[in-house]
């Protein structure tokens, strides 16, 4: 069965929508997300564009701010404080991967955390970890939601989760161990350097695959009443016009037969992002976490 990742974020935007319009009826600001994008990375500017565009639909202003590769950390750090101090700016995210010559922990810690829609600041991950009000990582916040809304008991389940990044691995993992709904996991997590990783994803009740290596899980590593997550996408070589398919860090189509329930790449995981990103720049706009 799959698990529709895209319909689940038209269910969040549609939500955000609504809040929108309470806003400005009664005379308040739209809620306003910038993004910075550096370079010419074409996935990540359709990333970006994505964004914008779902911010249209649910009636946000937005603000897409392109700079070229060559910018100097110094600038891009000029630029970050410029939106730190723009009051008419809710949130901003700063899209990632950067060039080498930029630093991204630096650009990280110089977001305001108020304004870190992404949820990637220190700040916001300490209240997360601590289960304080605050923003959460938008793709392990896009998660939770996703199994909330389609209503997938966590309690007591072995949950894994394959990688170990700020971004998702390591926040997912803490979500998921937390006293809260979805919550209550035991969590493990595997990484590259984990020994026998098949035992463990053998093992688990949830499979959340976060590790960038394209289709790496396959039949053989699951049992049949798993629930994986694919947080991963990649451009695989296919005789199509654009010359490729999108596939996850799971071979889909002989790993979904088997398990209970899976999300598709494209249409799982990566709407879930946006609309959680976008749910992130609402709460910055509102104060409301």
């Amino acid at each position: 069965m799959l698990l529709d990742g895209k319909k689940t974020a038209a269910e969040i935007l549609n939500e955000i929508g609504v809040s929108v319009l309470e806003l400005t009826k009664s005379g308040k600001k739209k809620p306003h997300l910038a993004a910075v994008l550096v370079g010419d990375d074409p996935p990540s500017e359709m990333y970006v564009r994505a964004k914008i565009k779902a911010c249209a639909k649910v009636g946000f202003d937005s603000t897409f701010i392109k700079l070229p590769n060559t910018i100097s950390e110094e600038e891009l750090l000029n630029k970050i404080d410029e939106l730190n101090n723009n009051n008419d700016i809710d949130g901003f995210i700063v899209q990632l991967p950067l060039p080498d010559h930029i630093t991204k922990s630096t650009i990280t810690l110089a977001i305001n955390p108020a304004k870190d829609v992404d949820g990637f600041h220190p700040e916001n991950i300490g209240k997360m970890t601590l289960g304080l009000p605050g923003l959460r990582p938008a793709t392990p916040a896009g998660i939770l939601e996703l199994l909330k809304r389609n209503n997938i008991s966590t309690e007591g389940k072995h949950c894994v989760v394959m990688g170990r990044s700020n971004i998702v691995g390591m926040p997912m993992s803490i979500l998921l161990a937390q006293k809260a709904s979805p919550g209550n996991c035991t969590t493990t997590i595997c990484h590259s350097k984990t020994k026998n990783i098949v035992k463990y994803t053998r093992s688990a009740d949830i499979l959340i695959v976060a590790i960038g290596k394209r289709e790496f899980i396959t039949r053989d590593m699951v049992k049949p009443d798993t629930i994986i997550i694919d947080v991963g996408i990649h451009r695989k070589p296919a005789n199509t016009e654009k010359g490729y398919i999108l596939t996850g860090d799971v071979a889909f189509d002989e790993v979904s037969s088997k398990v209970d329930q899976i999300t598709p790449v494209p249409g799982g995981v990566g709407p879930l992002t946006i609309a959680s990103l976008l749910l992130n720049t609402l709460k910055a706009r509102t104060k409301k976490f």
